[in-house]
């Protein structure tokens, strides 16, 4: 199966889904409820772009949604308790972001920890770390220009959060398509081995997609507190799971070395069109859970097969 075809396949799926939905409940089209689903994919959507990237050099990282909330809480320290500028705070909330993804790649890549075990455990570490920075209280107030920020509508009644949604978007997939290095992230996913007997530095590329994960977590995580206009121990909380959950339904491989930015978005928004319609068609919530695990299990099967038969 081509990259193409993957991706038509589940754009295939997600048309499919709208139509059953809104043959449902056609309030499920209504302009709210599109602004609400694209409003939650824009935040998980930036976490995703890092994932697919991560995915595609042949590792994962289960911590996105801590690293969320702590480069939100730092963030908001810096503004409130320290009174430094929005920017240097926001730049410090980045940095986090970034740190924690060194550690993560150089953990997993120098010493050898399983990427599962690594980022599972800065997981919980990440959760103590908002828990101690916050005290268990959410950061509050914000400085008003960050609330005008988050109130601020830019296209379709969204705000900066889908703008910078749809910019990283565009230059990930730019650059795993058409650059050196993402042709190089594609090869060391794809084979580690061989890439390194080509020259390409297999280590310095996953240490680097590790960090950019971060930094795209920790800046999806303060985008939440600049809508909410504080910021709560709750960011993040559950993220990690659905990130995964959907670049994987988009086609994107957990083996490393295949998928692509777009199936990988798709399959996010996949993932909220059967949440949202889940909810507009009034089935219970523990429903919801148990689709969206069905949905992985077989996306990751199809994975599978598919890898199988091409071999």
């Amino acid at each position: 199966m081509t990259v193409f075809s993957s991706e038509v396949g589940v754009v295939g799926a997600l048309l499919i889904l709208v139509i059953v939905f809104t043959a449902i409940e056609p309030a499920f089209l209504s302009d709210r409820n599109i602004r609400a689903m694209l409003r939650v994919v824009s935040f998980i959507g930036i976490i995703a772009v890092g994932q697919v990237i991560l995915l595609v050099a042949g590792e994962f990282d289960l911590s996105v949604g801590s690293v969320a909330g702590v480069g939100a809480v730092v963030a908001a320290q810096l503004m409130t308790s320290l009174g430094l500028p929005i920017a240097l705070s926001i730049a410090g909330g980045m940095l986090t972001g970034a740190t924690i993804g060194l550690v993560n790649g150089i953990v997993v890549v120098k010493v050898g920890v399983p990427a599962f075990i690594q980022t599972l455990g800065m997981l919980f570490i990440g959760q103590g770390l908002i828990q101690v920075i916050t005290g268990g209280v959410p950061i509050y107030p914000l400085p008003p220009e960050v609330g005008a920020v988050g109130r601020e509508k830019i296209i379709f009644g969204l705000g900066y959060s889908f703008v910078a949604f749809l910019i990283i978007v565009g230059g990930a997939d730019f650059l795993l398509r058409r650059t050196v290095v993402g042709r190089n992230l594609y090869a060391t996913g794809g084979n580690r081995e061989v890439a390194r007997l080509v020259g390409i530095n297999t280590d310095l590329y996953k240490i680097g997609a590790f960090v950019t994960i971060g930094a795209l977590a920790s800046t999806a995580g303060m985008f939440v507190m600049a809508d909410l206009a504080s910021a709560p121990t709750s960011i993040g909380s559950g993220w990690e799971l659905l990130v995964i959950a959907g670049v994987v339904v988009g086609g994107v491989s957990l083996f490393g070395g295949s998928g692509t930015i777009a199936a990988g978005i798709v399959g996010v928004l996949l993932l909220q069109v059967v949440t949202s319609g889940l909810v507009v068609i009034g089935v219970n919530s523990n429903w919801q859970q148990i689709a969206i695990g069905t949905i992985m299990v077989l996306a990751v099967g199809l994975d599978v097969v598919r890898r199988k038969l091409a071999r």
